[in-house]
């Protein structure tokens, strides 16, 4: 179990450690993706609003094909939006994942739908996609490698539970300064204190991925994957405009029919299609931020209010599923449930990185020449610095691209992305060219000036910064700055422990006599 232990954790380590440091910063998505949005307007959006949307749809493409009002969520991460289809638009012209192009979509003020000039971003949509589809490669490809080290993840765990017999007690021992077993003491309280969050973070998110890893009750039923979700989740009937100018239900009228015919749940979107035509149609997406919440669709009669027709109730199994999927994300989560989640992978993160650096601690006592390693051990020593103080890094430099980058920029958002894996990239190929210490000392101190430059700079570049918001009492603001600074302390006195602790120079091995000696 010992064994099994080492190397289920140490081959997919890497993996996982950058699944759970993203995985971690996911939990407040919505909150990084506000933040990185400083022009976005505060309060919930009103009845003045959604009607200067619906004017301004009329008014910049009153012969689309397709509209659509996006609503933002309760923690006000995505914007007040809206977009549209042309009726010439071709599928290659809808950009990635389908959303509108720049030129079709427009951002606006909650509280007066007025149009907003707003940078282009991922913003925390993209930690939390790349902690499962990772980047620059096909996403069926990252999601075998995540499934796989998800799974060796569980195997750890449990080994973990079977190996260490002292699990509880030595959750109370947490020495420093002792080497290789303040390290071991790290890794076992991590694990231990936050062991339900593990194993049901880990268990749900192989759930998540559950046809990735299990397709065979897809393809034993149905042709393909196409038709499965032509089945599960049944398209609407498809209908062609009349032809014939009607006049439609406001907006904010639809917005309220569908929320009578679904009470307590929210409107996440709706999509009218045909606007104006007599045979229009809105189809509104509806959703509830509790476990399991339900996920409606609604169709109405956009110039009547008559219900056309909803998605048929899932079944015990889609909703089992769905309460496994919202453990994992937290989204049905509040504000203190969804910080015990933050510092759980948090304990979770530095579990990881513990377990990878005490891999390298206790074999580093065994070598013949600590000087003169071998090769493996050289290699799992550089990626745990290239991973455990450069991802940290790129991430830092993601946020400060946010605020750095001309706001008119092409490709803005892209660069944003690309400057988090320049950072992350670079760290680690300086860190081949140094001494471990000085690459350890040297990555770490980067990563702390990083974080501590991210409040510095949006304070320069904003009227955002923290001074400001604790003036307007803007939490999400302040709490995001604090976490930077928090951030770089730790990495900052990471990097401080390196660099004043005194390397101990093992005991010289006894030679043992020849025979001849002896005689």
């Amino acid at each position: 179990m010992a064994w099994l232990h080492t190397w289920a954790g140490l081959l997919p380590g890497w993996l996982l450690f950058v699944i759970f440091l993203f995985g971690t910063g996911a939990f407040f998505h919505q909150e990084i993706s506000r933040w990185m949005r400083p022009e976005l307007g505060r309060g919930t959006v009103t009845a003045e609003a959604i009607d200067a949307a619906a004017a301004l749809l009329a008014h910049k493409a009153p012969d689309a094909e397709q509209w659509r009002l996006s609503l933002p969520s309760a923690r006000d991460g995505d914007p007040l939006s809206i977009s549209w289809k042309a009726r010439d638009e071709k599928p290659a012209e809808r950009g990635k994942r389908g959303r509108a192009n720049k030129a079709n979509r427009a951002t606006l003020d909650p509280a007066t739908g007025r149009e907003l000039t707003v940078r282009d971003t991922s913003g925390g949509f993209f930690i939390y996609r790349m902690h499962f589809d990772l980047h620059y490669m096909p996403v069926i490809w990252a999601r075998y490698m995540v499934c796989i080290a998800a799974l060796a993840m569980l195997v750890a765990i449990l080994s973990g539970i079977v190996t260490h017999k002292k699990i509880f007690s030595d959750f109370f021992m947490l020495r420093f300064g002792k080497g290789q077993r303040s390290w071991l003491d790290a890794h076992n309280v991590t694990a231990v204190v936050a062991l339900p969050f593990h194993l049901m973070i880990t268990y749900t998110g192989l759930v998540t991925l559950l046809f990735t890893l299990m397709p065979w009750a897809i393809s034993a039923n149905f042709s393909d994957r196409d038709a499965y979700f032509a089945a599960a989740f049944p398209p609407a009937p498809e209908t062609e405009p009349s032809g014939t100018h009607a006049a439609m239900l406001p907006i904010s009228a639809l917005l309220q029919r569908g929320e009578q015919v679904k009470p307590g749940l929210h409107v996440g979107s709706v999509t009218i299609r045909y606007p104006g035509d007599s045979e229009a149609i809105a189809e509104m997406f509806m959703r509830s931020e509790t476990l399991g919440g339900r996920r409606e669709q609604v169709r109405l009669r956009a110039t009547t209010g008559e219900v056309l027709g909803e998605r048929p109730a899932r079944g015990p199994a889609a909703a089992t599923q769905q309460v496994m999927i919202d453990l994992h994300a937290g989204r049905y989560a509040q504000t203190v449930l969804r910080w015990l989640y933050f510092l759980s992978g948090v304990g979770g993160t530095v579990m990881v990185a513990s377990g990878l650096v005490l891999w390298t601690v206790k074999r580093r006592a065994k070598l013949p020449d600590p000087n003169r390693p071998h090769f493996g051990f050289r290699l799992v020593e550089r990626l745990n610095i290239g991973f455990i103080a450069g991802a940290p890094a790129g991430i830092a430099a993601y946020f400060l691209a946010n605020r750095l980058l001309p706001i008119g920029m092409a490709d803005r958002t892209d660069w944003e992305i690309n400057s988090l894996f320049i950072i992350w990239g670079g760290l680690f190929i300086w860190s081949l060219a140094r001494p471990a210490k000085r690459a350890w000392i040297e990555a770490l101190s980067t990563c702390a000036g990083l974080y501590a430059l991210v409040p510095v700079v949006s304070a320069l570049t904003t009227p955002r910064g923290l001074p400001a918001s604790l003036l307007t009492r803007d939490w999400t603001f302040v709490g995001f700055d604090l976490i930077m600074f928090a951030a770089a302390a730790g990495t900052g006195f990471s990097a401080w422990k390196v660099a004043t602790r005194q390397a101990k120079t093992p005991p010289a091995r006894k030679r043992r006599a020849p025979l001849e000696a002896m005689a």
